[in-house]
């Protein structure tokens, strides 16, 4: 599921992970080898019309995991120890983005927001939405989870 269906699925949701990775843009995605164990990386998630994007440099081992494999994770990176600035994942596909007019796009939003620009070749994947979860702690305690399977759920806070 693209990222609008899935706003629209869980707008909440949707509206807290879009912040997080808006806010901080590192992200870390988790990938899976080619010997079938996990790998975790950092990744730059840029909105580009709309759209969350992981741009990679050309035949790094993060892209080559996704070419070969593409179930991934994606992680808003957490700073706090404490939890308050919230956790978001998107669990899903990676797709590759090979329309030359998205990439570049791509590349105009990442010039526009911190003054470089990709050169080709490099790799650029979007996101097949499958599930995705939420939670923070400190003093506005949340949780919850979608999946296409059985919608939006606010979950009960560890912390409750």
């Amino acid at each position: 599921m693209k990222w609008a269906e899935f706003a629209q699925a869980a707008p909440e949701l949707a509206t807290l992970a879009r912040r997080r990775f808006d806010e901080n843009r590192l992200g870390l995605i988790g990938t899976l080898r080619q010997d079938g164990s996990p790998r975790i990386s950092p990744v730059e998630v840029f909105f580009v019309d709309g759209e969350p994007l992981l741009g990679m440099m050309w035949r790094s081992r993060k892209a080559l995991d996704l070419v070969r494999d593409p179930r991934v994770v994606v992680h808003s990176a957490t700073t706090d120890p404490d939890g308050s600035e919230g956790d978001v994942k998107l669990y899903g596909r990676a797709a590759d983005v090979a329309d030359p007019r998205v990439r570049r796009r791509y590349a105009d939003v990442l010039e526009e927001r911190i003054d470089w620009r990709p050169q080709d070749p490099f790799h650029l994947f979007s996101l097949d939405i499958e599930s995705a979860g939420y939670i923070a702690f400190g003093k506005e305690p949340v949780a919850m989870r979608w999946t296409q399977a059985k919608g939006f759920a606010r979950l009960r806070h560890p912390n409750d």
